[in-house]
């Protein structure tokens, strides 16, 4: 070996070298350009999972306020087994008011998809003041009401107590039980 001239020596030099780099160099490279590849990989997937995550978050936050104002419109809104309880209590506000109710009919329920209205027919006599407060107190009740058809007429016959005739249709609103319960299986699910 000593008479091997320099670029004998260089030869074996980049032989070695070759092997070195073959054997144990590209190896530990192409892992290494993998490795790189699987981080790159688990670092957009970790992304798109916190995004999922952020997006996820944002649907319970809708959904904690959607069931509060659910629970709210619940409260406004009554089942139907309360319509009775509704109706005495309208006719004690009535009371209450010192007016007369000359009718109070409820009418039959009329359907809508998750709802119900109960219109319910009423004429009603008294002074102008306590008529006025009647309508007060209702549209303070803690339950929805809308007043249609209303109208306000002087007696003819006055006396201090009795100086308007109003008629009117007021419309509670019921809450469907059956699609109620539809909804808490769906949430269930």
């Amino acid at each position: 070996m000593k008479d091997w001239p320099w670029y004998g020596y260089v030869l074996v030099a980049l032989i070695i070298l070759g092997l070195f780099y073959f054997i144990h160099y590209k190896p530990q490279n192409d892992e290494l350009a993998s490795i790189r590849d699987e981080r790159i990989r688990t670092e957009k997937e970790v992304e798109m999972l916190k995004q999922k995550k952020e997006e996820l978050d944002q649907i319970e936050k809708e959904l904690k306020s959607m069931t509060a104002q659910l629970d709210e419109l619940e409260a406004i809104i009554p089942e139907e087994q309360e319509i009775d309880v509704i109706l005495r209590r309208i006719q004690q506000l009535a009371f209450d008011s010192r007016i007369d109710i000359v009718r109070f009919t409820p009418k039959a329920l009329i359907a809508q998809e998750f709802f119900s209205e109960k219109p319910i027919s009423m004429e009603l006599t008294g002074n102008y003041h306590n008529i006025a407060v009647f309508f007060s107190k209702l549209s303070n009740f803690s339950r929805l009401f809308t007043m249609e058809d209303f109208s306000i007429k002087a007696l003819r016959d006055q006396t201090d107590s009795l100086t308007v005739r109003t008629n009117s249709t007021a419309k509670t609103y019921v809450f469907h039980e059956e699609a109620s319960q539809q909804e808490k299986d769906k949430e269930g699910k």
